[in-house]
């Protein structure tokens, strides 16, 4: 069609892609321009000088295979399970593409969350310097969202819908009215799981592409975890205890949301085995519950430091076996893979 309109075809398919959740939450003027926050002045500088372009920096001309090289075998947590046994080698490289391409698909629509709750952010905080931090993070957040999306859709070929799990997450942050429960669910959690996720990634995958990708997104994530940190310092310590309890049971449902969405329904669904089967063999699996256990390395001491790893909280944690992580310190973990 010539005339500007698009086709009722196209807009069926715009009606699929497109997906409004209504809104409502405080947007704030601060008219005192000053540093009233220790430490977010400096991350805010930080942030400046850490920008990079991922049109240019990274090597999108590198080959890559996406049915080996990128995920070690070893790590995968349907070994053992019968009907993966039973698959060919062709087979196998096959799903093992479709599971790489399912977890770069979920980082891709983590960070478009990421990318809304940051520019709710830079209306919803009450102080300048978290203002110009959250106008940067909106920045990192859409680059993130291109680069990945640019990955999964020249190097893959493949993207997967979101999951369920982590739908909910995000619908739950995006949609409360609270600025401190949008620090919570994505500073605290969400980026949190994901900089456990990453560097799991950094270290396992040899596809250099990906390696260099991650390694950058890392760089911003580590900052956007501190904001969180930084922002929410001493504000929960003299908050009235029905206040408090509304942020436990947010914790304790996003972790719980989180620790139980790894379990292999998606490729099962896929696959067209058993749900069931494969949610035990996975759960059995001993390298898919240290992944799964590993992810919260970073929010539960991050949780203690802000005053939140409260009885309730410690109750929950215990039961998700996650509560080993309390004394975990992220900045050495951020040394650790070259981000300090």
């Amino acid at each position: 069609m010539h005339d500007g309109h698009a086709a009722p075809n196209q807009l069926e398919t715009l009606d699929r892609e497109l997906e409004t959740i209504r809104v409502s939450f405080d947007t704030t003027y601060t008219w005192r321009y000053g540093s009233v926050k220790a430490g977010l002045r400096e991350l805010y500088e930080k942030a400046k000088r850490d920008q990079w372009n991922g049109t240019t920096q990274l090597a999108w001309d590198t080959d890559v295979d996406p049915e080996r090289g990128i995920l070690p075998d070893a790590a995968n947590p349907l070994a053992g399970f019968a009907d993966y046994e039973r698959l060919t080698q062709r087979e196998r490289a096959r799903l093992r593409h479709g599971q790489v391409a399912l977890q770069l698909s979920q980082f891709l629509h983590g960070e478009q969350g990421a990318l809304i709750v940051a520019s709710q952010l830079v209306g919803a905080v009450p102080w300048m310097d978290a203002k110009y931090y959250a106008g940067t993070q909106t920045m990192d957040e859409a680059r993130h969202v291109e680069v990945f999306s640019r990955y999964l859709t020249e190097k893959l070929e493949w993207q997967w819908p979101v999951n369920e799990q982590l739908k909910a997450l995000l619908d739950a942050t995006i949609g409360d009215s609270r600025w401190d429960f949008k620090y919570l669910g994505m500073q605290i959690i969400i980026e949190g799981l994901a900089m456990a996720a990453f560097g799991n990634l950094y270290h396992v995958t040899e596809e250099p592409l990906l390696k260099s990708l991650v390694h950058y997104v890392m760089r911003d994530e580590s900052r956007h975890v501190a904001f969180g940190v930084l922002s929410l310092a001493d504000h929960y310590h003299d908050m009235p205890a029905a206040e408090l309890r509304d942020r436990e049971d947010f914790i304790i449902y996003a972790c719980e949301l989180m620790r139980n969405r790894l379990v292999g329904d998606q490729i099962a669904d896929a696959m067209g085995w058993n749900g069931d089967a494969v949610r035990a063999h996975v759960l059995a699996s001993p390298a898919a519950g240290a992944f799964r256990s590993m992810l919260f390395a970073r929010v539960v001491p991050n949780l203690k430091r802000l005053g939140l790893l409260t009885p309730r909280v410690r109750e929950a944690f215990a039961t998700l076996a996650i509560l080993h992580f309390e004394d975990a310190d992220p900045e050495a973990q951020d040394r650790a893979l070259g981000l300090a």
